[in-house]
């Protein structure tokens, strides 16, 4: 990874620390603290962490997420839970290589490529599963439930 000053670190250990994606100005808050004031300021550092691969953002949710998996960044794959936000980055070389297939055959040239699925996780599929009656289904997604929170700031 290419040298990151002190912002981008902050920027980048705020993403790894937060337990779902973080709009950018749900970042600026985190990092006022810590000598961030305007938005341009996380925005630069965002695409410095992009550019290192240590960043994804996801075009969806418009919202940013820590990598945490050790890979090339040609195809990666996030599966976000409709109901509770949860994010997971998957990986899957098959998937990759049929993607590049399909790009080669219209000749073009694939520089990276992200795709968002967007569903329901085991744990929310649990609850919709074992709900005993139309109100329990329709809590899915409440604060009360999961961990993990939908994108904070994403409404900003």
């Amino acid at each position: 990874m290419v040298p990151l000053n002190s912002k981008q670190r902050r920027a980048l250990e705020a993403l790894r620390q937060a337990q779902e994606p973080l709009s950018a100005y749900a970042l600026l808050d985190l990092l006022r603290p810590h000598g961030f004031s305007a938005p341009t300021q996380v925005y630069r550092a965002l695409e410095v962490l992009i550019k290192a691969g240590a960043v994804h953002r996801l075009e969806t949710l418009n919202a940013y997420i820590a990598c945490r998996l050790e890979h090339r960044h040609e195809c990666t794959v996030f599966a976000i839970c409709n109901h509770c936000g949860r994010t997971d980055e998957l990986l899957d070389q098959d998937l990759s290589g049929c993607l590049d297939r399909l790009a080669q055959r219209r000749h073009f040239s694939c520089e990276s490529i992200t795709i968002e699925v967007r569903g329901t996780c085991a744990t929310c599929s649990d609850v919709v599963t074992n709900a005993t009656t139309p109100a329990e289904c329709n809590s899915v997604g409440s604060s009360a439930l999961y961990a993990h929170q939908p994108v904070k700031g994403a409404s900003e």
